[in-house]
């Protein structure tokens, strides 16, 4: 239902706003270039890598904004699956409004936070490695690893010089560096818990060039009790009403915007930990939370003892 919901809401935006795909856009063109047997990095601002490609093909075909619309909705469809393994209280995390912005453009995001619970999705985070290191970085798996030779030998078989094309194109990409912007470098301080994992992952989401909100819906990876997840999604939404009523003149400004409503909420999200270790204690480990990959040690770890 979340899937079918945000892919018709998705559909109706970009129809409204004439986007086409919105930012799914240059993958299908990406798509339609290779099956017409052109370069598609002679399209000016073509930033994405050709694996990108190989997502759009089975969707080339369809009119733009209904392949935008099909794409977000299967993204959030198979976020929520992933996120609700071990409960639905994380399900509130479609109410972020790095998720809303993302509908507008039909973004990868919620697809690159559904490659953190299935191994399978992995690959897509090549399709946006800026983003996607930081997802794929803390979540390597063998089927995961394997997955993403073989979408990566595709993309080789296909274009071999693909690589060096792509980077030709990297001074076109408009984009801020949140651990640059002031007041970015507090982020600095997570490395007080250098041994949670969620804290590195805030470092090196951080230090990834950017160019938006929606980016950073990834950082929803870190809460893990209802709480938390709630006042991080309300915090975030001051964002939100300060784009409504506000045209950023830069994309610094967006930066710095995007660390004070999103990321320095998290970094005190993981350095609140501290403060009660018999609640909190192991939630940066791969086998808790509600992100836990062995659910019959979660378990074990969280059942009250009588």
């Amino acid at each position: 239902m979340i899937g079918l919901c945000a892919g018709v809401y998705s559909w109706l935006m970009l129809h409204h706003f004439q986007q086409g795909a919105g930012d799914f856009n240059w993958a299908i063109w990406m798509a339609r270039d290779l099956l017409a047997r052109k370069n598609p990095y002679d399209r000016t601002m073509q930033l994405y890598p050709l694996p990108a490609a190989l997502f759009a093909l089975p969707l080339a075909w369809l009119p733009r904004t209904v392949a935008g619309g099909i794409f977000y909705g299967v993204s959030s469809g198979l976020m929520a699956f992933g996120l609700t393994r071990h409960g639905y209280q994380a399900l509130l995390v479609f109410l972020a409004y790095p998720f809303w912005a993302g509908t507008l453009t039909a973004q990868w995001t919620p697809l690159l936070v559904a490659s953190a619970c299935f191994p399978l999705l992995l690959p897509a985070t090549l399709a946006k490695p800026q983003i996607g290191f930081p997802v794929a970085a803390p979540h390597l798996s063998k089927i995961g690893l394997i997955a993403s030779a073989v979408v990566l030998a595709l993309s080789f078989a296909v274009l071999p010089r693909w690589p060096w094309l792509w980077a030709a194109h990297f001074g076109e990409y408009q984009r801020f560096i949140p651990l640059l912007v002031s007041p970015g470098p507090l982020l600095l301080l997570a490395l007080l818990r250098y041994r949670d994992k969620d804290a590195l992952f805030l470092l090196l989401a951080a230090a990834m060039p950017q160019r938006w909100f929606y980016d950073t819906l990834i950082l929803w990876l870190i809460p893990k009790t209802r709480r938390q997840i709630l006042w991080t999604v309300l915090v975030s939404w001051v964002a939100g009403i300060w784009r409504w009523y506000h045209i950023p003149h830069s994309f610094i400004e967006v930066g710095r915007v995007s660390v004070l409503c999103m990321y320095l909420p998290m970094l005190m999200v993981i350095l609140s930990r501290s403060l009660a270790p018999s609640r909190f204690s192991g939630l940066g480990r791969r086998d808790a939370g509600p992100f836990c990959w062995n659910k019959r040690l979660w378990q074990r770890n969280n059942t009250p003892k009588p």
